[in-house]
């Protein structure tokens, strides 16, 4: 009956609140109308990303404003628990996997959503079949603690595939800046003559620095920031050259052939990792239906050998 009180205090809170927001709507947001003009002077700035996401055409419904604030502080006071950082680390992740549709504030709903979403199936699955109490609390709390850590994985995988596609086209981008370098052209205008004409992910954060150059950032710390913000320890290598040519007028092209030289090797020595461990793979099977019918025949005439029987 306790549970049945609940739910029912539950619904008609709900219902309450959705006929408040039909009777009173609330307010529009005024971010929606002065987004435009922002917009057009940051692209006046080279801002053609903007950095923080407006706001919903909408004001929001009543069961939003109600309940909204509540969930989201549950929601980021458990994220940041299992997160291991704060908004900044958050907010680093989410630029690393590419994710610029994401604040860290949405990341964590979704991460709450989807704790709640195991929760509410672990407890129903398990309560379904084995109509136990204690069993089902315990699996709606096991599928909450999954639903948490697996938002953070699929965060991770998106974070490693975004570098692995930086990894395969910084030999190419490095080539080609070697070439600009060697024509007679400097690292900004061999950037530039790169961003120009291609396109990728790590022609996408070379992008990125120089917006940050247009907005009155230096061209080294420009190439040192975006070091710190990559996820592949190769273009940081990359980016920490091109900062170090435009300070000290080092041999860039030398350099930066040099760094496609190692990451070819690094390619080619994880390839062959990938191979051995493929054709390990390959051999369970084979291993794990052979081996069964084997031992039959090993051991079927053993009988026959020990005891002397036919």
């Amino acid at each position: 009956m306790t549970a049945v009180t609940y739910l029912a205090a539950g619904g008609i809170a709900t219902g309450a609140a959705a006929l408040a927001g039909v009777i009173a709507p609330p307010t529009p947001r005024l971010a929606p109308r002065v987004r435009p003009y922002s917009i057009r002077a940051r692209r006046a700035l080279g801002l053609h990303e903007p950095m923080v996401r407006a706001a919903s055409a909408t004001g929001g419904s009543a069961i939003a404003g109600l309940f909204g604030a509540p969930v989201r502080a549950a929601a980021q006071r458990l994220g940041r628990l299992t997160s291991g950082g704060g908004d900044d680390q958050i907010a680093r992740l989410l630029r690393q996997a590419g994710r610029r549709d994401l604040t860290p504030d949405d990341y964590l709903a979704r991460q709450f959503r989807d704790g709640l979403v195991g929760a509410a199936l672990g407890g129903a699955a398990v309560g379904i079949l084995l109509h136990a109490p204690a069993a089902a609390l315990a699996a709606a709390v096991a599928g909450f603690v999954f639903g948490l850590t697996r938002t953070r994985r699929r965060l991770d995988r998106e974070v490693a595939e975004r570098a692995g596609h930086i990894r395969l086209e910084l030999y190419t981008v490095n080539h080609l800046l070697a070439m600009h370098v060697r024509t007679g052209a400097g690292p900004i205008q061999a950037v530039h003559r790169l961003v120009e004409r291609g396109h990728g992910a790590a022609v996408g954060e070379l992008r990125e620095v120089l917006v940050w150059i247009r907005s009155g950032m230096g061209e080294a710390e420009a190439f040192r920031r975006a070091g710190e913000l990559t996820p592949e320890p190769s273009a940081t290598r990359t980016y920490q050259l091109l900062a170090a040519g435009v300070e000290r007028g080092v041999d860039l092209a030398g350099g930066l052939l040099a760094l496609s030289e190692d990451i070819r090797d690094a390619r080619r020595e994880q390839v062959h990792k990938d191979a051995v461990r493929r054709r390990a793979a390959m051999l369970i099977p084979t291993i794990g239906i052979l081996a069964p019918i084997m031992l039959l025949f090993i051991a079927a005439p053993l009988p026959s050998i020990v005891l002397g029987q036919r």
